[in-house]
């Protein structure tokens, strides 16, 4: 992974698993609220893991126990010119962008609240864990606003359609306990465990084909962003670039052998 230091977040290597990246949101007085300086940094971290392949997953997280990340700085926000705004949306927008595009599984630990944009990046993540009791919500129509980094999108590709609804509408926050009831977290843990056991899962993960888990998230995601033949032939596509690897020999004779495969990552 490349070393570079950051003031708003950090970068690291997960201690019982090289393949795994911890991408922490790191401004605590603030409840981890982005401004247009953490959005830069996630924008070029991102950039910069993208092209790491020893990282297989991402977890996200934020600093503290009180907040994964409320949304925008509204301080920052108070006298900023309507361009000026416009520039920092168009940066958050990419942040999102980045987390639904970047080529391996994402999963975020919901440390505290999400709120707002802070959900939406939660949104963006492949696979959600949160701490026991957290608050989560877009409180948008509270404000005047609707979510806008993909919060009207993604939720209800995520719940069922009613229950999305309900949520926009109100404004209103849900529990950990709840968004796991309602299919929106995987997984809630105590909050003394959460990064250990997000960090344990994402191994389970991790031990697993590079070139299968790059494939299996392209296909999932613009798979289901289309018809069934299309995503079908997506499938397809990927299954052959799988099945004319390196790895794939590689995981048969290491089955046959009764050892750990060694992946190569071609």
């Amino acid at each position: 992974m490349l070393v570079k230091t950051y003031e708003t977040i950090k970068l690291e290597r997960a201690e019982s698993h090289q393949g795994i990246g911890v991408l922490t949101l790191n401004r605590p007085e603030s409840m981890n609220a982005m401004n247009t300086k953490m959005a830069l940094e996630l924008i070029e971290a991102f950039e910069e893991l993208k092209y790491d392949e020893s990282v297989r997953v991402l977890v996200l997280t934020g600093s503290g126990t009180k907040s994964f990340c409320v949304g925008a700085d509204l301080k920052e926000r108070n006298g900023m010119s309507q361009k000026d705004w416009k520039k920092q949306h168009d940066y958050f927008e990419k942040v999102t962008e980045c987390i639904r595009e970047f080529p391996y599984p994402v999963i975020v630990a919901i440390n505290g609240y999400a709120l707002g944009g802070g959900l939406e990046m939660s949104l963006s993540c492949d696979i959600r864990t949160a701490a026991e009791g957290v608050g989560l919500g877009l409180p948008e129509a509270k404000l005047g606003l609707i979510p806008g980094i993909g919060g009207s999108q993604l939720l209800p590709r995520i719940l069922p359609i009613g229950l999305a609804k309900e949520m926009l509408y109100t404004g209103k926050r849900i529990t950990a306990e709840e968004g796991k009831q309602w299919g929106l977290i995987n997984h809630v843990f105590e909050s003394e465990a959460l990064l250990v056991e997000t960090i344990k899962l994402a191994e389970t993960i991790a031990i697993n084909a590079p070139l299968s888990l790059k494939a299996l998230k392209k296909a999932v995601s613009k798979g289901t962003e289309t018809d069934l033949a299309t995503g079908l032939a997506l499938e397809l596509e990927a299954y052959y670039r799988c099945a004319n690897s390196e790895d794939r020999l590689e995981g048969i004779y290491a089955f046959n052998e009764k050892r750990a495969p060694e992946w190569k990552g071609r």
